[in-house]
């Protein structure tokens, strides 16, 4: 199968590139670097240090297209015509994009114009092509009712940020290409994913490490969480900490997203996945991870803050999730023995997360006080 991944350079990106690969498929990826200048400007980095664009590119058996996805993806889908597009080339962060009314207007313009622009190249080019794109979860917000893995028609959206609306707007578009057009799409709803390890990466840690992020706007709950622990950071846990979520490792998400690649939609369907595996509270992942850190010697504690975001604190969460399972999905770790993994990994760049420590403080308020 010929995959084409748009946001290889990611954190998702790059090591289902690996496992593709190692599988025997054929891998195109493009990107346009945006994420590592996202990133800087916000004053943080991967603290797991990877290896440069060029670098990638030329040390890689697959091909590797530096290239902007509105501008360039018409003639790339036409001259590759890919069975399969996976697209994670979108601005992923909520916080983000809430800065301003700039970070808001390139968040929208980035995600919904790009899908856009992706979608009639598809139409026009490789109306075979299986897209599958990678939502959120957080589209749904927190509805006081079981949440089925249903389209943006079938149950109602209650985005949390700008990018979240942007996550919905993207997933109407494409329910509307594949109703009006014939085009077939698999819409992931995925939940927050945690971890540095997949086998692949294992294989060759130096070259094949993906990005880490810890900032405030990029760095996701259980990643922030252990890097405040590694410097012996209080945990910074937003208002009470009961807002639940769910979660996967990062390589039970690269395990999800292969089978989905591998079980495609039928002409015209559009279907949705919820991918996720566990579900926590943000107050017990706190829990967790001080335990762990505190067995290997690692004293921290939690701090509650105010929560600079406008979310339920406390409500019911009940996701549906089985499509996924019922295709062949195996959760490979627990939660507990990633944590580990991960902390394990971040003690030797102790002084890379200390030179970021103010990028790990929330700064970004949805309301000004």
């Amino acid at each position: 199968m010929k995959v084409l991944i748009c946001g290889i350079d990611g954190y998702l990106g790059w090591p289902l590139a690996l496992h593709l690969d190692k599988l025997g498929h054929e891998v195109v990826g493009m990107d346009a670097g945006w994420r590592r200048i996202w990133v800087q400007s916000v004053l943080g980095q991967s603290i797991i240090p990877i290896r440069s664009w060029k670098v990638r590119q030329d040390h890689t058996r697959f091909s590797m297209i530096h290239a902007e996805l509105l501008h360039k993806i018409d003639s790339i889908l036409q001259f590759y015509k890919p069975d399969a597009i996976v697209h994670l080339a979108e601005q992923p962060s909520a916080p983000f994009s809430m800065i301003d009314s700039k970070n808001a207007e390139l968040t929208q313009h980035n995600n919904v114009i790009g899908t856009l622009a992706m979608l009639f190249a598809i139409n026009k080019h490789c109306r075979h092509t299986h897209l599958l794109k990678i939502g959120t979860m957080g589209e749904y917000g927190t509805p006081d009712c079981v949440i089925p893995e249903a389209g943006p028609h079938e149950f109602p959206r209650q985005p949390g940020s700008f990018y979240h609306v942007s996550k919905v707007c993207d997933s109407v578009n494409i329910e509307f290409a594949c109703r009006s057009w014939g085009l077939r799409s698999t819409d992931v709803m995925q939940g927050v994913v945690y971890g540095t390890r997949t086998d692949e990466i294992m294989e060759d840690p130096k070259n094949n490490a993906t990005r880490f992020d810890v900032d405030e706007c990029f760095g996701t709950v259980i990643n922030r969480f252990c890097a405040q622990a590694v410097i012996k950071m209080p945990l910074t846990v937003y208002g009470t900490g009961q807002q639940i979520r769910g979660f996967l490792p990062l390589k039970d998400s690269i395990q999800c997203l292969t089978i989905a690649l591998e079980n495609p939609p039928n002409e015209g369907e559009y279907r949705v996945f919820n991918q996720f595996e566990e579900v926590y509270s943000i107050r017990s992942l706190a829990a967790i991870i001080e335990l762990n850190a505190r067995n290997i010697g690692l004293d921290v504690e939690t701090q509650f803050l105010d929560n600079p975001r406008v979310e339920a604190d406390s409500h019911k969460y009940s996701p549906r999730h089985q499509k996924l399972f019922d295709l062949g999905y195996k959760p490979t770790n627990n939660l507990r023995q990633e944590i580990e993994d991960i902390l394990t990994d971040l003690l030797p760049h102790k002084k890379r997360i200390e030179s970021i420590r103010l990028a790990l403080f929330p700064k970004t308020r949805w309301r000004a006080k």
